[in-house]
């Protein structure tokens, strides 16, 4: 006779393991552990058992469709060995997880994260968190079309988000990379999207190239009320013309006062820069020296010494100061204003200020970028550069 839930629920753990049988093979099996559904079965001449659950969380309805399940998968010709079966769905599934673009997109994150500072690799993260996980996560990578990646991209676009959209494609595109050199994806489909969103204007980070807006701005530094630190970085930004993630980031070990030498790793290009330092940078960074010259950083954080200091502390000081982020100076802009001063006014080649801007500049002969090259006009140049900065701010 069949099985019923009130013989299952009574039925209790004696000395011995014994079986209540439901017929066909199914039967519960109980033990002093608990109360297991099997399936004795023969295939090919062999006897077998395969294991459909555990009650109640299987219980007697679910236990005979999954037994229903492995009597038609015998019944094929040639016959499905239902534990093979089961295994190879086990496998399958265990795959589907593994390669999920999500599970592919943070192991290629922690992969990443070296090349990158900390910032950029957690807005990377959460761009993946906000705009494609949410609805590709789960798909195995393998699987994905263009479509399914252009869908959630042009929800971006249509938030009027249209740079984010396009750093979101790119992104997309180096973990499809990184998913054909592990061997979990054929090929970088996001190359079939090329053009799908439209180009986005260039913008320009806010500068000043005019003498007088530049005088008028050198003073205005000169007279920042703030923090030492802030002080220091402000007053040495215009000098050294980095990027202002890498002045903020700057370390003690990779500066020699001696020297007059700045040598530091450059994120965006991963090429090493060297920074002649000019008389006027060595006195700035010789005053900030016996606050932070201890610990790593040369503009540690306001908040954690252990933190370099804050990538809005420049632009927040420039605002303090009364000036216009978004129209006329940010720290970034203080390269754009080098660089125009430093051919226009002051005469120096443009090759030997791209290199100084750490530019792979093409010569010739086909060389990029050379830490080194143009080194004895570059000292030259950082000096009459600091020395015309110097000038304005006592005219």
């Amino acid at each position: 006779m069949p099985l019923t839930e009130i013989q299952i629920k009574n039925a209790k753990p004696q000395e011995k393991p014994y079986k209540l049988t439901d017929g066909n093979g199914l039967y519960l099996l109980i033990n002093p552990k608990g109360k297991y559904w099997r399936y004795d079965y023969r295939i090919y001449g062999k006897r077998k058992t395969l294991a459909i659950g555990i009650y109640p969380v299987t219980t007697l309805a679910n236990a005979r469709e999954k037994h229903l399940a492995a009597r038609r998968l015998l019944a094929q010709e040639p016959p499905i060995d239902p534990s093979e079966y089961k295994k190879q769905q086990r496998t399958e599934q265990k795959k589907v997880v593994e390669n999920a673009f999500e599970n592919i997109a943070r192991e290629w994150l922690v992969h990443y994260r070296p090349s990158v500072n900390s910032t950029h690799h957690e807005r990377t993260m959460r761009r993946l968190e906000v705009y494609l996980f949410p609805w590709i996560g789960k798909d195995e990578i393998s699987t994905l079309t263009p479509p399914d990646i252009l869908k959630p991209i042009k929800l971006i676009q249509e938030q009027n988000k249209l740079e984010t959209a396009h750093r979101v494609l790119q992104v997309t595109s180096q973990i499809f990379r990184y998913a054909v050199r592990t061997g979990r994806a054929d090929r970088d489909i996001t190359a079939d999207l090329r053009g799908a969103i439209p180009s986005g204007r260039t913008r320009h980070m806010a500068s000043m190239t005019e003498p007088e807006d530049v005088a008028q701005l050198m003073k205005a530094i000169q007279g920042f009320k703030g923090s030492l630190t802030v002080q220091i970085a402000l007053k040495l930004a215009p000098l050294v013309f980095v990027r202002p993630g890498e002045l903020r980031r700057a370390r003690w070990a990779d500066i020699d006062l001696d020297a007059k030498e700045w040598r530091y790793m450059v994120t965006k290009t991963k090429t090493e820069h060297l920074v002649p330092l000019s008389t006027q940078a060595v006195e700035l960074l010789k005053t900030i020296h016996p606050i932070s010259g201890r610990g790593e950083w040369v503009f540690r954080g306001g908040h954690d010494p252990r933190k370099p200091m804050s990538e809005a502390a420049i632009n927040a000081a420039l605002k303090r100061m009364g000036y216009n982020t978004q129209t006329e100076i940010t720290g970034h802009g203080f390269r754009a204003m080098a660089r125009t001063i430093l051919h226009e006014r002051l005469n120096f080649d443009p090759y030997v200020i791209e290199h100084q801007l750490a530019h792979k500049v093409p010569d010739a002969l086909g060389a990029a970028y050379n830490r080194t090259k143009f080194i004895e006009q570059r000292k030259d140049m950082m000096q009459k550069w600091s020395d015309y900065l110097q000038s304005t701010i006592i005219r």
